[in-house]
């Protein structure tokens, strides 16, 4: 069947941006804004927690592969401190192998109850083995489960072949919680950039950037 190329348009420019009756747009003053964009970070994410903002921890992931190509996923934000934002995933899947050939990213997270986005750019390092390990068994049973069950990005003969792989899985998880995945890794964007966006109703966008400058920041306004 071919696509309804008008309806998809028609239903495109239907959309709102920022509707008032689900988004608040608060005011921001970049003056007042913390020296270490973590400590910003940490503020805006418990306003947006607050704000009821739905799994505001998700963020996207962008990666550039062997050949050059940017790639880009979402995936959970798993922590951050002095020492970067982490996050988890097989070291064998797409973004693994990704990270292992350009060891840079980009994280962009979207909030649009409050009308905010937050970009972090910088390089990748791999955490321990023991970080990995805390880490996978810090998470859900699920979350061990889907880690046990493996071969992440790697081509998938049909669905039944899944669902038995999954649950042989969640038994073990079930039976094994402190069993290990050997593939799962720990990786930690440390930040050379930080850049927050705060929503404007008349399109005076605010735009706050932080850039590491040797163990500090160096904060810049930037046009919308």
């Amino acid at each position: 069947m071919a696509p309804d190329l008008h309806a998809l348009h028609e239903l495109l420019r239907s959309q709102r941006v920022w509707d008032p009756a689900t988004t608040t747009l608060p005011p921001f003053d970049p003056a007042s804004a913390p020296a270490d964009p973590l400590a910003l970070f940490t503020t805006w994410f418990a306003e947006v927690v607050a704000a009821g903002e739905r799994e505001p921890h998700t963020m996207s992931l962008a990666t550039t592969d062997e050949a050059g190509h940017p790639d880009v996923r979402i995936v959970m934000l798993h922590g951050a401190d002095h020492t970067g934002w982490s996050f988890g995933t097989h070291r064998t899947s797409t973004k693994g192998r990704a990270l292992a050939s350009h060891p840079y990213a980009a994280l962009a997270f979207y909030w649009p109850t409050l009308g905010r986005q937050v970009r972090v750019r910088g390089p990748v390092v791999t955490g321990t083995a023991e970080e990995a390990r805390a880490d996978l068994h810090a998470r859900s049973t699920g979350a061990l489960a889907a880690a046990l069950t493996g071969h992440q990005s790697e081509p998938l003969g049909s669905v039944a072949e899944l669902a038995r792989a999954s649950e042989e899985a969640w038994t073990r998880a079930r039976t094994e919680p402190a069993a290990d995945s050997s593939t799962w890794t720990l990786y930690r964007l440390r930040p050379e950039s930080v850049e927050f966006f705060q929503g404007d109703e008349r399109r005076r966008h605010v735009r706050l950037e932080y850039r590491r400058e040797g163990e500090g920041w160096r904060r810049q306004l930037l046009w919308p």
